[in-house]
Order: structure tokens, then sequence, then C-alpha cells
């Protein structure tokens, strides 16, 4: 059985090892997810501008050429999945500025 100065001790020594790290030292910032999350709407809006009715052997329909759905909807699919790029690899002034001081 272990008594309670020594688990009140191991308790303290964990705290100590569980210090939150400085949000400079972080890989992804919150301005990261949100941009993130704003691409992912982008990627998912394009390929539902892309949907619609299909064309059949009975019947063929034209709107399978609409404007819609092959240029609007993957460009804006595409400049989505650029843009989760940026997202990802952006570092805004604040987070450079911490980067800066700490160096």
């Amino acid at each position: 059985m272990i008594s309670p100065d020594k688990h009140k001790k191991t308790v303290s020594e964990a705290d100590e090892r569980l210090v939150k790290e400085p949000d400079f030292q972080m890989p992804l910032c919150r301005i990261n997810f949100i941009l993130m999350a704003v691409a992912a709407l982008m990627i998912v809006g394009g390929f539902l501008l892309m949907t619609g009715a299909p064309a059949t052997a009975e019947a063929f329909n034209p709107d399978i050429f609409s404007t819609r759905r092959i240029v609007v909807g993957p460009t804006i699919a595409f400049l989505g999945f650029v843009f989760m790029g940026v997202a990802i690899m952006w570092t805004g002034k604040k987070h450079k500025n911490e980067i800066k001081d700490n160096e």
C-alpha cells in the first residue's frame, strides 16, 4: 500500500513534468486551424458544385457540360487545395514576434 506522503510527492513530480509549453513552440496556431477549416469548406463546396444529374444511355443530359460543373466547381476545389497548403504554412505576425523574442 502506498503511503499518503509518497503519493503526494509523485503527484507534484507529475505536475512538474506536465508544464505547458509556450505557444511560440507550437507548430500550428489557432489561426492555422481556422484557415484549414475554410479551405476544407472550399474543397467540399467545389465538389458539391460539380454534382448533378447524370446522362444515361436513354436520355442525354446537356447539363453535364454546364460551366458550373466543368469550370467553377473544379476551380474552387483546386483553390481550396492550394489554400490548404497556405493555411498549414501560415505564420502570423504575433507568432513571428514571439519566436524572435525568444531567440
